[in-house]
Parts: C-alpha cells; sequence; structure tokens
C-alpha cells in the first residue's frame, strides 16, 4: 500500500520583529505520513514550539507553504482555517484545560457538539466509545476535577479524538505527568498510531518519551539538524 503524506511542510521560514528581526525557522521542508507516531525536540528557544504553531494553522505569519492531506493551508483565510483545524486537527496541551465542572464525558463531547455533524446522542456515544478505548469510561460521570492528573490527561486525548482528526498535535502532554502515567501515554500513542492509522505531531522535551515514538525530528537554532529518518 502506497503510503500516505499527511502534513508537508515546504521552505518555511519564520520571522519575529520585536525587539528586532530575528529568524525563528530557516527553510525547514519535511513530511509526515499517515499513522506516525512523530516527536519533535531541541532544547528551549529552538523554534519547535513556533514550528508547532504553524503547523497547527494558528500562525499564518510565516514565507513557505504547508499542506495537510494534500490541502494547500498557506493563505488560507482565517474562518477557513477555524473549519480546517476543526475537522483534521486534534490539541493535546501539557495542561488539560477540561472544564472541571463538567463530566469527563460532556467534556469529550463539547467539540463533537461544536461541529454539529451528529445528533447529541450520536456525539455521546462516541464520547463513550473515546473513553472505553483510553480506559477510563468509568469515569465518564464523574466531573472532570474529581479525577487524578493522569486520568484528566486521557480525557483530553479522547477530547482531541472525538472528531476523528487525520492529526492529533501535542504540546508537552506528559510534561504535568509522573512516569508512570507517560508510560501510559506513550503507550496509548503507540496503539493510535499502529492499530487506528492516527497520526500524531508530539513536541516535548522528553528526550526518553521522543526516543520510544516512531520518529524523532531534532531542532537547533530554527533548523533540523536530525530528521530521524
Amino acid at each position: 500500500m502506497k503510503k500516505q503524506i499527511i502534513l508537508k511542510v515546504s521552505d518555511i521560514t519564520k520571522y519575529y520583529y520585536e525587539p528586532v528581526k530575528f529568524k525563528a525557522l530557516d527553510n525547514l521542508s519535511f513530511e509526515i505520513i499517515r499513522g506516525e507516531f512523530l516527536t519533535i525536540t531541541g532544547k528551549s528557544g529552538c523554534g519547535k514550539t513556533t514550528l508547532m504553531y504553524i503547523l497547527s494553522t494558528m500562525d499564518t505569519d510565516y514565507e513557505g507553504e504547508l499542506y495537510i492531506a494534500g490541502e494547500k493551508i498557506t493563505n488560507q483565510k482565517q474562518d477557513k482555517l477555524a473549519a480546517i483545524r476543526n475537522k483534521n486537527i486534534g490539541f493535546v496541551f501539557q495542561f488539560h484545560y477540561l472544564l472541571p465542572e463538567f463530566s469527563c464525558l460532556k467534556n469529550v463531547m463539547i467539540p463533537a457538539l461544536k461541529l454539529n455533524k451528529y445528533s447529541y446522542d450520536e456525539v455521546e456515544h462516541q464520547a463513550y466509545q473515546k473513553l472505553e478505548l483510553l480506559g477510563i469510561k468509568e469515569q465518564a460521570l464523574k466531573p472532570a476535577s474529581k479525577i487524578s492528573g493522569g486520568q484528566q490527561q486521557r480525557v483530553a486525548i479522547a477530547r482531541a479524538l472525538i472528531n476523528e482528526p487525520k492529526i492529533i498535535m501535542c504540546d508537552e502532554p506528559t510534561g504535568n505527568l509522573d512516569s508512570k502515567n507517560s508510560d501510559i501515554v506513550l503507550d496509548i500513542f503507540h496503539q493510535l498510531s499502529t492499530e487506528f492509522g492516527q497520526t500524531i505531531i508530539t513536541v516535548t522535551h522528553d528526550l526518553d518519551f521522543a526516543g520510544k515514538s516512531n520518529r524523532n525530528i531534532e531542532m537547533a537554532d530554527g533548523i533540523i539538524i536530525n530528521h530521524g529518518l
């Protein structure tokens, strides 16, 4: 089976202009294949977070071109980009950003209800399925504030999955977790990648975590010094 390129970066360069002009990313080009579990590492200030903002379509002020699932993202209007994000990208952050007074189930449902593609009952069913996949279905009706930090991050991953995105983008997803829960998240990402063909892109400082991903892109001073191929 021919491998599908799910994300393509072509000659991406990014400048910041305050307090002085500074080149944060210098002519980056790479491709990510559907189903890859990819990490991006490098010291603070190397440009990896800047790159993630561009890949996620949140930052549009750059030179070069970005493609997601064959569609050119560069120069699209903001409302179009918002629709692309909602359809194609799920987000997982260092902090879970769950609504504490809502149940775990409702937190997972919110992005799908916003998308308004399925009925409430269908969304609820899909949310239960995602929570079951992540081993926390029994926590579904508990307030998000009443479960452990590791469980909260798994709810956040379920929320990222609810709209069946082509890509999950993660910013330090294990940054607030102990080693046991970090290993659980790692295992979940491998399962999503191998069993479900889910593409996962993760910015991380955790070199042990990165070393266990499918591929690690290493950055320094705004360039890629190792594509991990």
